[in-house]
């Protein structure tokens, strides 16, 4: 057995002999008990270790879960992320947050920092249902860290609504539990740049196209939809997405209810940025609606149609923007059409 790496644990201390005599054979079971006590210590880090160098997130079922975290001895972390990746459960989530999870959990495997420390593992629901039953879990995915010592706290367990489930943010976390710093190295991703080359390539070829009319370039609409698509853009919160990497959407395993309205005012879903959009884009075009109405030269017919369209998308979409506003600010008083 290879002890390089092991670090001691403490089992207890023994009582003094008021008699100034030894009995041997207490010495000798303890010596016996001791011994048997770092084995076992041993071969389950060894177990560990070994689970680890083929695959970084170690899966776990039951009787797993109870031998390698739940029962003593134990000189090691371990973070756990319980998931439902089965199709049958359509957690679209749930794989989205393994993806980041494997990213984590490889980015440390592969650090120079790597000790037998912290360990990385998953429960699927539909291989280790009892766990999530000891546990009283009914949502999926979570994630909880063990400490080598002692009972999980509160803050053992990671608030997936409140920062996400991106690696930098799990590494983070992990890093304020374990003391383990990790830097996540992500796989390369070619699709932005390819996005960004297309995208060039596209505007380089029409400008080519054009090159001998560019007065497009001079259209003031053209740059005005240019900066309110961005404007809309920014103040969805793509941006807040793009930092904290929030899950699409919330599925209760449970009752199956999906949740596209995050409940808390410190954390938002994509859908919600994309929600948020679609009212603010509709409450922008009722605006010019409005403006066109007032300004064009157009028969008062027309005018008159688009005022009143103008008026309907500014009145129904900006209720419901204010009624997504009450639901995430508890308590705001205000409400206009709908509550």
């Amino acid at each position: 057995m290879n002890w390089a790496g092991i670090r001691p644990y403490p089992l207890f201390s023994l009582p003094p002999d008021p008699g100034g005599l030894v009995d041997e054979l207490g010495w000798y079971k303890t010596l016996t008990f001791l011994l048997s006590l770092q084995t076992l210590l041993s071969e389950k880090v060894g177990q560990l270790m070994d689970w680890t160098g083929r695959r970084a997130v170690i899966r776990m079922n039951g009787e797993k879960f109870r031998r390698f975290v739940k029962a003593p001895p134990r000189n090691y972390s371990v973070v756990i992320m319980f998931t439902a990746l089965q199709p049958q459960r359509q957690c679209g989530v749930c794989k989205q947050a393994d993806d980041e999870y494997q990213i984590l959990a490889n980015s440390w495997r592969y650090s120079t920092a790597f000790t037998n420390k912290v360990f990385f593992a998953t429960v699927d629901f539909d291989e280790g249902s009892d766990v999530f039953q000891m546990l009283n879990m009914n949502s999926a995915p979570s994630f909880i860290h063990f400490p080598a010592k002692g009972k999980p706290k509160k803050s053992d367990s990671y608030e997936l609504q409140v920062r996400g489930f991106a690696a930098e943010q799990l590494a983070r976390w992990v890093g304020d539990r374990t003391d383990v710093q990790i830097r996540v190295i992500r796989p390369p991703n070619y699709a932005g740049p390819l996005m960004l080359g297309f995208l060039l390539a596209v505007i380089g070829g029409l400008a080519y196209l054009r090159r001998n009319n560019l007065e497009f370039l001079y259209n003031k609409n053209v740059w005005a939809f240019s900066a309110l698509c961005f404007c809309l853009i920014m103040t969805s919160g793509q941006m807040w997405n793009h930092i904290r990497g929030p899950p699409y959407a919330h599925k209760n395993p449970t009752t199956g209810q999906v949740s596209y309205i995050h409940g808390s005012s410190q954390a938002q879903f994509v859908a919600e940025t994309h929600i948020v959009l679609l009212f603010n884009s509709a409450v922008t075009m009722g605006m010019v609606l409005l403006h066109e109405a007032a300004t064009s030269d157009m028969d008062i017919g027309k005018r008159k149609i688009m005022c009143v369209a103008g008026i309907g998308l500014v009145m129904l979409f900006f209720s419901w923007l204010l009624s997504i506003f009450r639901a995430k600010y508890h308590g705001y008083p205000y409400s206009f059409l709908l509550s």
